[in-house]
Parts: C-alpha cells; sequence; structure tokens
C-alpha cells in the first residue's frame, strides 16, 4: 500500500521553514507512516522517516547505491564519471573491494596519530581572534581547521587549502536533491580543475612519495590488487568532500546547539569528560548529513510495505534520529544520553569510513572552545540554514565573546 502526502501536511522540502527546522515535517511524515510513498522530489519515492525502517534498509544489500546524474546523462561527463568511481556510490562487491583497500591505510591509528597536530591547530585558530572579541564560527575556526587536517591528510600543501573551500561549496550541491542546472554546470567544470590537480600531486608522490595518504594509497596493495588511477582520483575528491562538509557542519552545528542551551554548554565546561557522549548526541540532534538514498533491485517487503524494483528510497537520518520510538524524549538535547545508536554516519556496509577523524577533530575543537572562548553569545538565533535537503547547514555563525 502507498500512502500519499496529504493536505494536513503545511510543509515542503521547498520551503523556508523546512530549510530553518525540518523535524517538524520529519514528525508529519513519520505519523502517516515511518514509509511513505510520496512526490515531495523530481523522482517520486519512498521516505523513511523511522530509525527501524531505515536501519532494516541500509543494511539490505538488495538496496543500491546510485550515483546522483543519470548514466545517460552526457552534459555532466566529467563530473558523473568522478562519481562513478566514487566509493560512495559503489555496490558490491565493488564497494567492498575498493573499501578494503582504503580503510588498510586509513585507519583509526592513523586518525589518533594526528591528535596532537589538530591540537595545535585548534589552538593557533582560537588564539587568531581572541583579541578580535569576534569570530565567525565556521570561516574563522571550524572550516580552516578541516581544510588543515584533510590538507594534511592527503599531503596537500597548506597555502592550497582555502580553494577547497569553493570546490567543496559548490560540489556538495552537484550531490544534493535541491540541486540546479548552474550548480551541476559549475561541478562539472570544478571536477575537471580537480581532476587535474590531484593528477599533478599523485604523479609528484608516484616519483617522490612521503607519509601522506596518497602516497600510501599508491604503495598499497592487496592480494595483487590496488587502486587505479582513476580510483585514486576519485577517491582524493570524495575525501576533500567529505573531509571539509560534514566535519565542518559538525563543529558548527554543535556550537550553535550550544548557544542555544546554555546549561547544557555550562554541564560540559565543567565536566571536560562528557566531550565523547556530547558528540555523539550533537550527531544526533542536528545530524549533518539529513538524507541518503537507495533503489530497489528488486521487490522487497519492508514493515508491510512493499518496494516494487525500481523505486526509490530517500532514508531521512534526521528523521530516524529523532524517533521517539528508538531515542526517549527526541528532540531533547541530553549531552548525558546514553546509548545514543544514531545514524549520523549511516549503517552496514556503507558505515562513514572517516567517522573516527570527524569524532576526534569535533572533540578537540569543541572543547578547546569552551576552554578559551569566555562567554560566547551569536550575533542572533535567528540564522540562515544552507537550502540543501540533504546536508544541515548554517551558511555562517557570527559570535562575540568577552
Amino acid at each position: 500500500m502507498k500512502t500519499n502526502v496529504n493536505q494536513t501536511i503545511p510543509l515542503s522540502f521547498t520551503t523556508s521553514e523546512f530549510f530553518q527546522n525540518p523535524y517538524p515535517f520529519y514528525d508529519k511524515l513519520r505519523s502517516i507512516h515511518p514509509i511513505y510513498w510520496g512526490n515531495l522530489l523530481k523522482y517520486p519515492g519512498w521516505y523513511v522517516t523511522g530509525y527501524k525502517e531505515a536501519i532494516m534498509i541500509l543494511k539490505d544489500t538488495r538496496f543500491k547505491n546510485r550515483i546522483p546524474l543519470p548514466q545517460t546523462s552526457k552534459k555532466y561527463e566529467q563530473l558523473k564519471n568522478i562519481q562513478n568511481d566514487m566509493m560512495l556510490f559503489k555496490n558490491q562487491p565493488d564497494h567492498k573491494r575498493l573499501r578494503f583497500l582504503v580503510s588498510n591505510v586509513f585507519t583509526p591509528r592513523m586518525v589518533e596519530r594526528l591528535r596532537p597536530y589538530i591540537q595545535e591547530t585548534v589552538n593557533d585558530l582560537l588564539q587568531q581572534v581572541q583579541s578580535k572579541k569576534s569570530m565567525d564560527v565556521i570561516s574563522d575556526f571550524a572550516f580552516p581547521l578541516a581544510s588543515l587536517i584533510i590538507a594534511k591528510i592527503l599531503g596537500v600543501p597548506g597555502e592550497e587549502r582555502q580553494q577547497f573551500r569553493e570546490w567543496t561549496v559548490s560540489l556538495i550541491q552537484t550531490i544534493d536533491f535541491t540541486r540546479s542546472r548552474k550548480a551541476l554546470d559549475n561541478g562539472n567544470a570544478i571536477t575537471v580543475t580537480l581532476r587535474d590537480y590531484f593528477k599533478q600531486l599523485v604523479e609528484k608522490r608516484k616519483q617522490c612519495p612521503e607519509e601522506d595518504l596518497i602516497s600510501l594509497l599508491i604503495k598499497e596493495e592487496q592480494q595483487g590488487d590496488r587502486l587505479t588511477d582513476e580510483e585514486l582520483l576519485a577517491t582524493c575528491i570524495l575525501l576533500v568532500i567529505a573531509g571539509h562538509e560534514t566535519t565542518v557542519n559538525l563543529i558548527s552545528n554543535s556550537i550553535f546547539t550550544l548557544l542555544k542551551h546554555p546549561h547544557q554548554m555550562m554541564e560540559l565546561k565543567e565536566n571536560p569528560s562528557l566531550i565523547e557522549n556530547a558528540v555523539e548526541e550533537f550527531l544526533r540532534y542536528e545530524s549533518p548529513t539529513q538524507m541518503t538514498a537507495r533503489v530497489a533491485s528488486e521487490d522487497i517487503e519492508i514493515d508491510q510495505t512493499t518496494i516494487k524494483k525500481g523505486d526509490q528510497v530517500y532514508i531521512l537520518l534526521g528523521a530516524a534520529n529523532r524517533d521517539p520510538n528508538q531515542f526517549a524524549c527526541a528532540h531533547l538535547l541530553d549531552i548525558t544520553r546514553n546509548p545514543n545508536p544514531h545514524l549520523a554516519f549511516g549503517y552496514g556496509t556503507h558505515f562513514c569510513l572517516g567517522a573516527p577523524l570527524a569524532r576526534l577533530e569535533a572533540q578537540i575543537a569543541i572543547q578547546t572552545f569552551l576552554q578559551q572562548i569566555d562567554n560566547p553569545q551569536p550575533a542572533s538565533f535567528d540564522l540562515p540554514w544552507r537550502k540543501l535537503m540533504g546536508f544541515r547547514t548554517l551558511n555562517e555563525l557570527s559570535i562575540t565573546f568577552d
């Protein structure tokens, strides 16, 4: 049975109210059915707002990943080709092979070794704004931090990091469901620039290897298999996008959430040992990634709902993470919440490979921010969120402090 959107829902995916606060809309969808059929996007499909149902779909390999662009697309050829080689859009067995090769190099141990550099970078960035008594948390702190870290991991010279922001902002729009033709044109052009950039860097590392991720990926070989040059380029571009967008969103969303909950901010400041718990709650409460998509490869029944072969399935992670059937007081921030099995990094075989890095950066950034920035106050609590459906991200977060 297909349950359609009815007239009692006052919001849609295109209103300013939705972008400012999507959660009432998610609740209304869930109250009708945790999996329901709708025509809210260009391609009709199933909208999954229930936690239990989201997990069932995410772990079922019969629901396939697909690249955001149609395979028949000719206009955005470069963008389509690079997405075809990205691990993010691969299915088994190709996904397993790529993930195995990359995860053997990009390990939690490698991430942990970055701790001193992350702490030093956070200290430097906060020191630069101390005398101003004001800052934009995104452009002065979260973004340069993410840029410096991903640049160091990949082996990109630090002075070239700023252009990554422009590239990332444009590319993230090409995989969001709000994308326009202009966004796709820009994304296609930037993909050409990025490919050329990393192609040169890869050639340099082939001649003179260093201890960066690109050098390690070039060297990595398992059972006679290694990444092709195209897969290596796609992996670098994916890490640029993922290493910036989700981490910047996580840090800025977390700080904004704390500013709106001063008692919890004080509790975290007085009890630094809560930082790991707190970051997990920020991930649940304002998930940086709000939506992921799949397509059914055959007829599949989930929760007494038959999803037909070829149907689009939109998994609303931000909704699943506030499902009251899974989380007590789901709309309340609770930095002591434990356990907290949120889906902010996905679930199953496509669980985010960069999760350890995002967590570590956020833990260090937020804890140090609270230690060094006294009495932070936002310029406004009514800040504009970027008009993206798949991601939860502020345009800016201007604050003053003592």
